[in-house]
């Protein structure tokens, strides 16, 4: 999809696009390449911040930046995105109107760069968020991103499905007024995952507002393996808990049911004296599979009938994630009274 932007006026908006990354040998040359291209005669700048790369990443940014694309290059000691976009800001902020983030692994529409202008622009926004829909090039990874795109890996999210232009709670980040980063301090650093979502409930008390645009959107890649699917969707269960505990947030319906799995997995040894435990983990299974089925007809792609295998996954991961950093939470603040009184 290719958005036709139409500026209020006309002074092109400066906009800081930083690239967070670790380890994208195989696509930082082609988003830089594609960035000068999409961003035309806009006025930015292109920021890509490693995370501590031991491939040929740094090698790479490097002489594209020698070579005059227009790219800096820092470096990251902290890791995490939170701390890498920071960073960005505080470095190259200063002068700038908006700062546009973009994933090194994520491919985009040509004109996303001045849609995303054009809705802020236009509209007022203090932050425009996209839609993200999930491809992928293995087997292994069409099933996830079949899993991803439907219901069952979604829960009916609204950036994970083509939406026409809303105001929304949040979103999957693009663009944001650095006025309005700025604002409220930030991404929150220490939030590894989910940092997204913490910025968006303080961007929202802030009096702040976040457009879903439905003028473009962009494509996601999930992981390659069952072990890094697991841990990216352990990571986003402990950054959710994470985020509820901090901000004292109830969970909806679609984050809810996936946090039984580790329960209902739990139960399944007892199923030896007890058939009936084994119940509500053969009713999650059964499901998973046959929507996964059900998703590989639709599609007409066998890989695609593997969807409800990676659910699996994505749901255990998130469940795992979330159990370990709320009860890691709560016995530091059951404990924290003890420590108090041996200090004194």
């Amino acid at each position: 999809m290719r958005a036709q932007a139409e500026f209020s006026n006309q002074v092109h908006p400066r906009v800081l696009v930083v690239v967070p990354c670790l380890n994208e040998e195989r696509h930082i040359e082609d988003l830089i390449d594609y960035l000068v291209a999409d961003l035309g005669e806009l006025q930015a700048q292109i920021v890509v911040v490693d995370g501590g790369s031991t491939d040929r990443t740094v090698e790479i940014v490097q002489r594209l930046s020698d070579q005059g694309r227009g790219v800096h290059l820092i470096h990251n000691p902290r890791r995490f995105q939170s701390s890498s976009l920071n960073l960005a800001v505080d470095q190259f902020g200063s002068g700038f109107d908006y700062l546009l983030r973009l994933d090194a692994h994520g491919q985009y529409p040509g004109g996303y760069c001045s849609a995303l202008l054009s809705e802020a622009e236009n509209l007022g926004a203090d932050a425009v968020v996209v839609s993200m829909r999930s491809e992928g090039r293995t087997c292994f990874q069409k099933a996830a991103a079949s899993a991803q795109n439907s219901i069952l890996g979604n829960g009916g999210s609204a950036h994970r499905n083509e939406a026409a232009g809303r105001w929304i709670d949040h979103g999957h980040h693009a663009l944001v007024r650095i006025a309005s980063f700025r604002a409220i301090g930030g991404y929150d650093t220490d939030f590894s995952h989910n940092e997204d979502a913490e910025f968006d409930v303080r961007l929202r008390q802030a009096g702040f507002r976040i457009w879903l645009t439905g003028l473009t959107s962009m494509i996601y890649y999930p992981r390659l393996t069952v072990a890094g699917l697991f841990r990216q969707y352990f990571s986003y269960g402990a950054g959710r808990a994470k985020n509820a505990l901090k901000h004292r947030q109830s969970l909806k319906v679609r984050q809810l049911l996936p946090l039984a799995v580790v329960p209902a997995v739990a139960l399944l040894p007892f199923g030896v004296f007890l058939p009936l435990m084994m119940l509500p983990a053969a009713g999650w299974i059964a499901s998973c599979l046959g929507v996964g089925l059900l998703l590989g007809l639709r599609e007409r792609q066998w890989c695609a009938g593997l969807s409800g295998c990676a659910a699996m996954v994505m749901h255990l991961g998130w469940s795992c994630g979330f159990l370990r950093s709320f009860g890691s939470a709560a016995l530091d603040r059951a404990f924290r009274p003890l420590q108090v009184r041996n200090v004194q």
